[in-house]
């Protein structure tokens, strides 16, 4: 049997105990990607107490009601931290001001009720005082105009934010008052403002984001630390959740933007008809040359001149066209044409590099089945080896580096041209880091292979000692494609895309467990949010201040509010529309 763990460039380790860290480290990995914590999966049902995590810790920390804890939420596009951190370098009054949250007392509404009739500012007539209503900032409208405002501004899509009605006044709306008023006239319209309000935790939150699958799914993926990253929903698909195109690291967002717009559009097939054919000077539609006379005729009958592209007469000798002659060089135009070869050869150096190695994933991804059939006969046979979790980890080993090195010719063609990055580098730079990145592209292509060819073999109808040499070999090569890819990420990440000084790209960090797949959202109060909470009434404590905790309505488990991992599509909002003012507990009864 070939020696796969065998190379010229003496990068294979020996070291049994770093093949055994990783068996070991990966022995609980299934046919899958990697799990993990820092990204949940937000269904239809548990999308209500994700979005009541965050409105705990606002509401524990400022004392405040849920509504004016989700104007304030919704201001900074749901970034608790942010919002921590302008309260902390601005103050309360500030961060209320900013947001439209009222700063005043409690409104005195019992007068309004109690009086005959009030003057309504907007419609100047006299109303009874049971039908005004007195926003938290204090103006008092009467509840048609009130209806009328608010019918409007959720038509216009405003209804995560919708101001009062006064001069000047950018106080938001209660949403508890909007409802009411709304409900009374058109129901339907009341149900979609709180549709609105319950999906402006996805729409309005950077780091909660809708799966991309087509259908779709119904499920959000909500990220807890970077945005630059790939994950893998519940449903199977694995997305870039910055741009939630297909995974592309090491390519960041705009280079793969521009890749596949280039592979899709006609922008070579435009650059072979500039390269092979000329325009007719008379109807300008391309020509091509089909023989060795420079005398061209269009099929509109007009004949020109192959080598300038000047229309000419019919007749030509030796030495000269008829009413045509032309003997100055075209500098331009021959740079041009040049130019335009050059781009096309290049960019189908890479495209087909791309092509293959992609077309060589999708081939080893239907080597799943035939492995879990291999190994099914293994253990079926009467052996002394029962472990071969070696198989399965070396397999998605192979996944997850053919996966990065075919991306990481779209990632060369636009560092090393001249396109994005032409001020970036001068020509012997350029030329010092294409040399250095393409030797290590050139090492882990070359393993990959090495390990590609060993899972096409029988190894299934082996002797044990072969299948362990196997085993060996596979750990090995596993190791070396592992540690050349992490090699070649830093190679991007800090000599390449860190060195840039007059543009910035992020890439997807590489994951040795693969792309981290989603987790269900568990109900309840999360840890995080207790320590964030905990810290800050320390911080208060330590400047001499101190905030009041209150216990917000609705702090109820997942079972008690309902959460299911049933999926739904996401146009399907229910039969009803949710109170977000209501307690979790009295929402799951009704």
């Amino acid at each position: 049997m070939e020696d796969y763990g065998s190379s010229d460039e003496d990068i294979y380790s020996s070291d049994q105990d770093s093949l055994d860290g990783l068996e070991n480290d990966e022995s609980d990995s299934q046919w899958g990607s990697s799990t993990g914590n820092s990204c949940k999966v937000i269904t239809r049902e548990s999308l209500l107490v994700a979005q009541r995590e965050d409105l705990w810790r606002v509401t524990d920390l400022l004392s405040l009601r849920e509504h004016h804890a989700r104007t304030l939420l919704i201001h900074y596009r749901w970034d608790v931290e942010r919002l921590l951190a302008v309260l902390v370098e601005k103050g309360k009054n500030c961060l209320f001001a900013e947001a439209g949250v009222p700063v005043l007392e409690e409104v005195d509404v019992e007068s309004y009720v109690s009086s005959s009739t009030v003057m309504c500012d907007i419609c100047i007539e006299e109303v009874a005082g049971s039908e005004v209503t007195k926003m938290d900032c204090g103006h008092c409208f009467c509840n048609d105009c009130w209806t009328e405002h608010f019918i409007v501004k959720i038509k216009e899509g405003q209804s995560k934010r919708i101001r009062c009605m006064a001069h000047k006044c950018f106080a938001i709306c209660d949403e508890a008052v909007i409802r009411k008023l709304v409900s009374k006239r058109h129901p339907d319209l009341a149900e979609k403002f709180d549709r609105f309000l319950l999906e402006s935790y996805i729409e309005d939150n950077k780091m909660v984001k809708w799966c991309p699958s087509i259908p779709h799914c119904g499920n959000a993926i909500r990220v807890e630390r970077d945005e630059f990253c790939e994950v893998e929903c519940s449903c199977g698909l694995q997305f870039c959740f910055s741009c939630l195109s297909e995974a592309h690291s090491p390519c960041s967002c705009w280079m793969w933007e521009l890749w596949t717009k280039k592979c899709q559009d006609e922008s070579e097939t435009v650059n072979w008809i500039t390269v092979h054919t000329k325009p007719c000077p008379k109807c300008h539609k391309p020509v091509e040359k089909n023989g060795g006379c420079n005398l061209v005729s269009c099929i509109c009958g007009q004949a020109f001149c192959w080598l300038c592209g000047g229309a000419t007469g019919r007749d030509h000798t030796w030495s000269s066209i008829s009413g045509h002659s032309c003997g100055r060089y075209k500098e331009d135009q021959e740079k041009k044409s040049e130019r335009a070869k050059r781009d096309l050869y290049r960019y189908m150096h890479y495209h087909n590099r791309y092509k293959a190695h992609t077309d060589s994933f999708k081939q080893e991804s239907r080597l799943r089945e035939t492995i879990k059939e291999k190994v099914a006969n293994l253990e079926s046979k009467d052996s002394r080896l029962r472990d071969f979790s070696w198989v399965t980890n070396g397999l998605y080993r192979l996944f997850r580096s053919r996966r990065a090195l075919s991306f990481s010719y779209p990632f060369a063609f636009y560092i090393f041209g001249d396109d994005l990055f032409k001020d970036e580098m001068t020509n012997e730079e350029k030329e010092i880091k294409q040399h250095l990145f393409e030797v290590q592209q050139q090492q882990l292509e070359a393993n990959v292979e090495k390990l590609s060819k060993a899972f096409e073999e029988p190894f299934d109808d082996y002797e044990e000692t072969h299948i362990m040499e196997m085993r060996m070999q596979v750990l090995n090569l596993s190791v070396v494609t592992d540690t050349l890819c992490k090699k070649m990420y830093e190679c991007i990440e800090t000599d390449l895309l860190g060195a840039l000084q007059f543009s910035s790209h992020n890439i997807a960090p590489y994951q040795s467990k693969g792309i981290e797949r989603a987790t269900e959202l568990n109900g309840g109060r999360s840890a995080k949010a207790n320590n964030i909470i905990t810290c800050q009434k320390a911080h208060d404590q330590t400047n001499g201040g101190s905030i009041e905790f209150v216990q917000p309505s609705g702090c109820g488990t997942s079972d008690e509010i309902g959460c299911s991992s049933r999926k739904r599509t996401r146009k399907d909002s229910g039969g009803g529309f949710f109170d977000l003012n209501l307690p979790a507990e009295l929402i799951d009864r009704n």
